[in-house]
């Protein structure tokens, strides 16, 4: 069960206030979702335990100024929106690349449908609700075919030609991955257990590799990998390594609204040993690469 204080310190986190479900105020709460919310693995690669029960995500981003990954993200967010009167419901997706989607893995990512909010040019009232990507939506969009644009990014969404009903986004070509195909049919927070056991943990994990920050803005996405800082959209920037101790965990801070004030001196500095040690070791591969 959701406890109202922590709708409240959500709400106040977003920096909104207490509203009647709407197509307007879901918008709202989406863009600051994304805006003030990072999607992050510091908690990963600090070695915090971090379930994907719905009520924890919500208190950890409430109460902790926390941010995560999409069961987490998203997980809060619905517990979020469900106290406040949406109808939300749960479903399976999968991230991929190039090479296409991996039915049998529909569980690599949590996706959100917003029902019962039709407009003019969405009869049906169900609205794709994703802050779990990072560096893609900026705002909720009808679950209905054709492209979409949000600021410098232009995504597509589709049927897709899978077995069961679902559907297909296809991100933009400056995207960090190339799409993302999910189930029409509802699911539950359990089903994703073993899948973000997976993800949190393995070394074979591209979140357990690399320490990665995302924040999405109505003009672009904030991104930093390890130590190197960059941006997608206006205005564009070349990518900037982050130096020291101090500029890491300020950038964080000030950049990307995750302040780590819950953390331990000792457990900062064991995590910024391990960015410091990641990114050496990758520069030196590139110059006995380039050598």
């Amino acid at each position: 069960m959701t406890a109202d204080g922590d709708v409240q310190a959500y709400l106040a986190r977003l920096g909104l206030e207490w509203e009647q479900p709407s197509v307007a105020a879901l918008m709202r709460i989406h863009r600051a979702q994304v805006e003030r919310v990072p999607y992050e693995t510091t908690w990963i690669h600090m070695n915090e335990p971090c379930g994907i029960d719905r009520a924890n995500s919500m208190r950890r981003v409430a109460r902790l100024q926390r941010g995560g990954y999409c069961f987490t993200l998203n997980g809060g967010l619905s517990a979020l929106l469900e106290a406040l009167g949406y109808d939300v419901t749960l479903h399976g997706g999968v991230v991929h690349g190039p090479e296409g989607p991996v039915p049998e893995a529909m569980v690599n990512h949590l996706v959100l449908l917003v029902h019962g909010l039709a407009t003019e040019s969405n009869p049906g009232g169900i609205w794709y609700v994703d802050a779990g990507l990072g560096d893609a939506l900026y705002e909720p969009v009808p679950l209905v075919s054709g492209p979409f644009a949000q600021g410098p990014l232009t995504f597509r969404l589709v049927p897709s030609d899978g077995p069961d009903d679902g559907w297909h986004f296809l991100h933009d070509p400056l995207g960090s991955f190339t799409g993302m195909v999910f189930s029409e049919t509802p699911t539950t927070m359990e089903a994703f257990g073993a899948s973000h056991l997976q993800l949190s943990t393995s070394p074979e994990s591209g979140f357990v590799k690399t320490v990665t920050v995302q924040r999405r803005d109505e003009t672009g996405v904030d991104i930093l990998r390890g130590q190197v800082l960059s941006r997608v959209g206006r205005p564009a920037t070349v990518d900037r390594t982050l130096e020291t101790r101090g500029e890491w965990f300020d950038t964080l801070a000030e950049q990307f609204d995750l302040p780590l004030t819950d953390v331990a001196t000792e457990v900062l500095d064991a995590l910024w040993t391990k960015v410091h040690s990641a990114h050496e070791r990758w520069h030196a591969g590139l110059t006995d690469s380039g050598s």
